[in-house]
């Protein structure tokens, strides 16, 4: 092949891809007819991918947030779970040394042990509030060889701590002696027994057939109110 022939191949090679590039790619300066109909050439495929874009996204978003939710709601059922013994414990320690004839010094317990210092919510934790704090008072009755706690109804009680001291000096196994104090989370609209409460999501859109525990705690009564030099009830 002699060189004559060579320069005109690449030559020719030269103008094909030039033209192709001048196609593609005709600039703001090209035929109309030409520019025009290479943006008919790619519009479809631009939407196409923008369109595919957005579904992608779209759908890693979904996902992004089931995770996230998921996570936080897991989060504050361990929480839940966690603090509800907190909140009977303290409660129980709160209501062994408190007068048991006096309601405003319970709701004070009550309120404490939900870390406020007036009604309302637990922190984090609806619907848990003060009245969902429940405490009852507990008697160690003797039959035969054993022992049973029993919950002293509310018209059973000692007049006083004074009178239960008394009474417990008397009789530790009487009925009506204040042995034990008890704490546990229940819903405050059913007081006929402890119904549990049901745990409430952070988001109405998702509903978890869960119950909360009612965390029971029981511990021995101590003063309950009663100081040195108290007299007793008539």
């Amino acid at each position: 092949m002699s060189i004559a022939t060579a320069k005109s191949m690449v030559a020719l090679a030269s103008a094909i891809v030039a033209a192709e590039t001048a196609q593609l790619n005709p600039g703001p300066n090209a035929p109309p007819s030409q520019y025009h109909a290479t943006l008919m050439y790619f519009r479809p495929h631009l939407r196409q991918q923008a369109g595919a874009v957005v579904v992608e996204f779209a759908m890693v978003l979904l996902v992004f947030l089931v995770l996230a939710f998921g996570v936080m709601e897991l989060a504050r059922i361990m929480y839940m779970f966690n603090t509800l013994q907190e909140v009977t414990r303290h409660a129980a320690t709160l209501a062994a040394n408190t007068d048991f004839t006096d309601n405003a010094a319970k709701s004070v317990a009550r309120q404490a042990a939900i870390f406020r210092n007036s009604p309302g919510p637990l922190a984090l934790g609806a619907p848990i509030t003060d009245a969902h704090v429940r405490i009852d008072y507990l008697s160690l009755i003797r039959n035969g060889a054993n022992l049973t706690m029993t919950e002293i109804p509310t018209s059973s009680l000692p007049a006083c701590s004074a009178n239960n001291r008394i009474g417990c000096i008397k009789d530790r196994n009487d009925p009506a002696c204040i042995r034990f104090v008890r704490v546990r989370v229940c819903d405050p609209g059913n007081t006929a027994t402890c119904a549990s409460v049901p745990y409430q999501a952070l988001s109405s859109f998702i509903n978890l057939p869960i119950n909360l525990p009612k965390a029971e705690k029981i511990v021995p009564a101590e003063s309950l109110g009663f100081t040195p030099g108290m007299a007793p009830c008539f």
